[in-house]
């Protein structure tokens, strides 16, 4: 039998207008001590996102939402965030803010997949339907 790890993750949502409250879902962070796993996926759909906000800047959006990614990995392409440990990182990532980039308050589960955990909930959270 396969060993199950459990835990969190969040979605990574894209809010053009942080006053009007709308947001868009652009990724998926997942994390799990026990099994020292932190990663993320991240896309964006530029016509949805500009459907909410026909003058965003989405080279800046995308810029942002590349960094994500990078501080899940850690070392030094991730800044100072880089050289925080895991859980740390995780919790920075998620922590409330009130930006263009947020996420969902923190999910849990357990799976003896996390990759593919990480790629189902970007399937089913993040690509459009169809």
């Amino acid at each position: 039998m396969r060993k199950r790890y459990p835990f969190d993750y969040a979605i990574v949502r894209v809010v053009p207008r942080v006053d009007r409250g709308e947001f868009l879902n652009a990724g998926v962070i997942l994390f799990s001590s026990t099994a020292a796993f932190l990663g993320a996926r991240v896309g964006c759909n530029h016509h949805r996102m500009r459907a909410l906000a026909p003058d965003i800047d989405v080279a800046l959006v995308d810029s942002y939402l590349d960094t994500i990614p990078k501080v899940c990995a850690g070392g030094p392409e991730a800044g100072s965030i880089g050289a925080l440990p895991q859980r740390a990182r995780f919790h920075w990532l998620v922590a409330p803010r009130s930006t263009i980039i947020q996420t969902s308050p923190v999910h849990s589960g357990v799976s003896h997949d996390l990759e593919g955990v990480l790629e189902s909930l970007f399937d089913k959270l993040v690509r459009p339907p169809g």
